[in-house]
C-alpha cells in the first residue's frame, strides 16, 4: 500500500506547506504502507541532487520514493495544473496509491481538483485530521466556511484525494529517517492540458516567500495607497520577513495577487503576523489564523482583527510604522546586524 504526497519546492528547499502535508501523509501511511512523493521538475535541477537539501529533508520525513514528474512540453519550473494532475494520475495508478495528499494552498487545491476529474476519485479539501477507521474507510475533520467551522466526516473509497489545511498541522521529522530513491516518472499529457502554463519571470520572486515566511508584515486599505507600502517593505526586510496584503488591496490594484493573504490567497503560518490597517474580514482571518503571534495596528478599536490579535495598537499606521521601523533598525544596528 502506498500513500502519495504532492510536494512543492521553494527556493531550493521543501516548501513549508508541503512539510505539513507530509506530516499527515506519513501518519496515514504508518508502518504498513510506503510513503512516496511526486515533484514537478524544479527550475534548478541541482535542488534534487545528492548535494542539495531536498532529498535530506524528504528523508527526514520518512519518504521512501521520490517521483520526478516529466512530460514533453512542460519546462522545469513551469506550472501547468492540468498537466501535473495528469502526471499524478499516472503515478497514482502505477503505484496503486490509496491516498494522494497535497497542501491546501492554491496549487495543491487546483491540481487535486483536476486529478479528481481525471481519475474520478473523491476529493476532500482542507483536512485538519484524518485516521483510518478500517482499510478503505477514513474518519476526517476538515475546515469549512474559511476555517470558522469544523466538519467531521467519514469517507469510504478504495482511493481518495485529501488537501491538508496548512495552519492545522505542525511539521515534524519521522522517528526513523530514510534514504529516498529518486525515479523519473515519464507520462503523456492529453490535448489542452498544456494550454494553461505559468512561469515565474526573473525578478518576480525574491527574498522570503510569503508561504514560508516566519514574519509577515501585512497591509490593508488603512495603509492608504501603493506608496504606503514602503514602510511595510522596510520593516519586513529588517525582520527577515515577507509582505502580505488583504484582498481589497489587490482588488484596488495596489499590490499583486501573489501577496494576498486569505481564503482566496495564501494561508500563512508565521511566528509573527503584523496586520497594518486591516479590519479582519473572516476571509482574511482564514489565511492568517495559523500565526503563532498576531499584532494588529488599526485606528478602529472595534475592528474584528483587534479581538483576534495578541497585541493591538490603536493608532494610525502612517504614524506607528515609521516609529516601529526606526526602533527595529536602531536595535539591529546596536546588535551589529
Amino acid at each position: 500500500m502506498t500513500v502519495l504526497c504532492l510536494v512543492e519546492l521553494d527556493e531550493g528547499r521543501v516548501a513549508d506547506a508541503s512539510l505539513r502535508a507530509l506530516r499527515l501523509a506519513r501518519d496515514l501511511a504508518g508502518p504498513a504502507a510506503s510513503l512516496a512523493v511526486a515533484i514537478a521538475p524544479p527550475a534548478d535541477p541541482a535542488a534534487l541532487g545528492t548535494e542539495g537539501p531536498v532529498l535530506a529533508e524528504l528523508g527526514d520525513q520518512g519518504v521512501a520514493t521520490v517521483l520526478l514528474l516529466e512530460t514533453d512540453g512542460l519546462a522545469p519550473g513551469a506550472y501547468a495544473p492540468a498537466a501535473l494532475a495528469r502526471g499524478l494520475a499516472s503515478a497514482t495508478a502505477e503505484l496503486g496509491a490509496v491516498l494522494v495528499l497535497a497542501p491546501a494552498n492554491t496549487h495543491g487545491q487546483e491540481i487535486l481538483g483536476h486529478l479528481a476529474a481525471i481519475a474520478d476519485l473523491p476529493f476532500v479539501a482542507n483536512c485538519t485530521t484524518a485516521t483510518w477507521e478500517e482499510p478503505g474507510v477514513l474518519t476526517l475533520t476538515r475546515q469549512r466556511w474559511g476555517g470558522s467551522l469544523l466538519e467531521d466526516a467519514r469517507l469510504a473509497a478504495p482511493a481518495a484525494l485529501l488537501s491538508v489545511a496548512t495552519d492545522a498541522v505542525t511539521p515534524a521529522p519521522a522517528v526513523t529517517p530514510t534514504t529516498p530513491t529518486v525515479l523519473v516518472h515519464r507520462y503523456r499529457v492529453e490535448a489542452g492540458e498544456l494550454d494553461v502554463v505559468a512561469t515565474t519571470e526573473p525578478g518576480e520572486s525574491g527574498g522570503v516567500a510569503l508561504s514560508n515566511a516566519r514574519v509577515v508584515v501585512s497591509g490593508g486599505r488603512g495603509v492608504g495607497g501603493p506608496e504606503g507600502f514602503g514602510e511595510l517593505e522596510e520593516l519586513a526586510r529588517l525582520l527577515g520577513g515577507a509582505v502580505g496584503v488583504s484582498r481589497v488591496v489587490t482588488s484596488l490594484g495596489w499590490r499583486p495577487h501573489r501577496e494576498q493573504v486569505g481564503q482566496t490567497g495564501t494561508k500563512v503560518t508565521p511566528e509573527l503576523y503584523l496586520a497594518c490597517g486591516i479590519s479582519g474580514a473572516v476571509q482574511h482571518l482564514a489565511g492568517c489564523q495559523g500565526a503563532r503571534h498576531m499584532v494588529a495596528i488599526n485606528t478602529d478599536a472595534d475592528a474584528p482583527i483587534m479581538a483576534r490579535a495578541d497585541y493591538a495598537v490603536i493608532g494610525d499606521v502612517s504614524e506607528v510604522l515609521p516609529v516601529l521601523v526606526r526602533e527595529v533598525r536602531a536595535r539591529k544596528e546596536r546588535a551589529g546586524r
